[in-house]
């Protein structure tokens, strides 16, 4: 692959054959030795052929093999004639983490984390196919899900307005999509709302361990040694399905449409076109399904910490930090004209000052959390204005994989990767021994490295660091 050094941090696939725009990556030389071992990289270039693409084929630090787009993928593309892509936003539709504070500090639970863990764990269902944190509900009532997102989910006592206010588009996007989803995908869905799921979707009990920016945590409310709580997960099966069912619908009207993209998994079809309207709206059915999800999961978090610590909810006070999705294609607007941005495995950065972040934080710009595996840390960041010249507002969503999962279980067995994390003062419990050996720490690119290349680039600054002493997995 022919990449040109821009600066220490940017990196170019010069524009050439079939591709319409050069590629973009934002990266250190550091990361780049790792970046080149897997077609990450030829998956920046085929996206470049994408009809109606603007400025860059996008790539973020982070930035891994994926399906079709590379996961830390951005392209946005004209809404007149451009092509949305199910490949650019993946099988996980709005796949997103959810950060909450606490008043608690560690020093108030570090005796206890074992059994709070094991209490997380009995009340939010997790693992493959596990299934309803609530009782069943109808196909009517669920379609109300698809329509409503997050405030399904308050509207039926799970959480507060409070909480829709500190979620990515009020927990809730306008669609018609419950018109044009499967019977397949509503089945799976109704069965498993308020489910974590598995793989790299995790929960996690965290202490705050640097603060790099204290006038914007002190407004935050965010110190030294606090208890903070995050989790990751997103439309499950509901998701999947909905991804899966366009991409055949995709592929047998591919041929009505004059492109032929360089790799069967970039099948696109025009955005203003019926099946493009068609799979926009149930894109974001699927998006609203996982912001009712994550709230349901939020609610339950609550409720299982006052249980276990015996606590009134006032001295738990838990609060949302955010709530930010990064698999997803948007409407947004640059430089006065509208664009849709697909962003798999990346998220957001709007800086202080945009409408489209919460009325609370317009003063500082928008929250970003970036988890790191389960034996380092996560972090804390802020939208900085030069992301929007640079990457369409965009982010990294963290630290991404540099070994597959195939190549990650035959590196430790489950038992040495408990033992090294017991040995950092990390509890760890899942609900079965594959998916800790498939999600070792070693699995991931270093997020420290990864987050210096964007605050270099000045997509982003630091607030805080921190790390994991608790970690629940699928």
């Amino acid at each position: 692959m022919n990449l040109k050094k821009i600066d220490d941090f940017i990196w170019e696939i010069p524009k050439h054959g079939n591709m319409l725009v050069p590629g973009r990556v934002f990266a250190s030389k550091k990361l780049i030795d790792a970046i080149v071992t897997d077609n990450s990289l030829l998956q920046v270039k085929n996206v470049a052929t994408l009809p109606g693409i603007l400025d860059y084929s996008i790539a973020m630090p982070d930035i891994h093999e994926g399906y079709g787009f590379p996961i830390g993928g951005v392209a946005a593309v004209n809404v007149e004639d451009g092509f949305i892509s199910p490949g650019g936003v993946g099988y996980d539709i709005n796949c997103g983490v959810r950060l909450l504070k606490t008043d608690l500090f560690y020093r108030d639970i570090k005796n206890r984390l074992e059994s709070i863990l094991i209490a997380l764990f009995s009340s939010v269902p997790s693992g493959v196919g596990s299934k309803n944190a609530i009782k069943k509900i109808s196909n009517k009532e669920f379609k109300k899900v698809l329509q409503k997102g997050a405030k399904w989910a308050v509207e039926n006592g799970f959480g507060t307005e409070v909480d829709l206010t500190f979620t990515e588009d009020n927990g809730c996007i306008e669609n018609e999509g419950y018109k044009y989803v499967s019977d397949r995908a509503i089945d799976r869905g109704r069965q498993q709302l308020g489910t974590l799921g598995s793989g790299n979707h995790f929960l996690e009990i965290n202490v705050v361990e640097e603060i790099y920016n204290s006038e914007i945590c002190n407004y935050l409310n965010i110190h030294l040694e606090q208890i903070l709580i995050l989790f990751h997960t997103g439309s499950r099966g509901f998701g999947y399905q909905v991804c899966d069912d366009f991409l055949k619908i995709m592929r047998k009207n591919a041929n009505k449409f004059n492109y032929n993209p360089p790799d069967k998994q970039l099948i696109a079809l025009p955005f203003k076109s019926d099946i493009g309207k068609k799979y926009f709206n149930s894109m974001n059915a699927a998006a609203n399904f996982a912001y009712a999800n994550r709230q349901i999961i939020k609610s339950i978090i609550e409720e299982t910490l006052i249980n276990s610590l015996k606590i009134s909810p006032s001295e738990l006070n838990l609060k949302q930090i955010y709530d930010i999705c990064h698999n997803i294609a948007k409407l947004e607007t640059y430089k006065g004209q509208t664009v849709l941005v697909h962003r798999k495995g990346a998220t957001r950065a709007f800086s202080s000052g945009s409408k489209d972040i919460p009325l609370d934080y317009r003063n500082i710009g928008q929250p970003i959390i970036i988890p790191g595996d389960m034996g380092s840390g996560s972090y804390l960041l802020i939208g900085c204005e030069k992301a929007l010249d640079y990457t369409f507002a965009s982010c990294c969503h963290g630290a991404g994989r540099v070994l597959s999962r195939k190549k990650a279980l035959k590196s430790l067995n489950s038992n040495e990767i408990v033992k090294n994390l017991e040995n950092k003062g990390i509890h760890i419990i899942a609900r079965n021994k594959r998916t800790i050996a498939e999600e070792l720490p070693e699995a991931y690119k270093d997020v420290d490295e990864v987050v210096k290349v964007v605050v270099r680039c000045g997509l982003v600054k630091k607030l805080a660091r921190f790390r994991p002493v608790a970690v629940m997995k699928g």
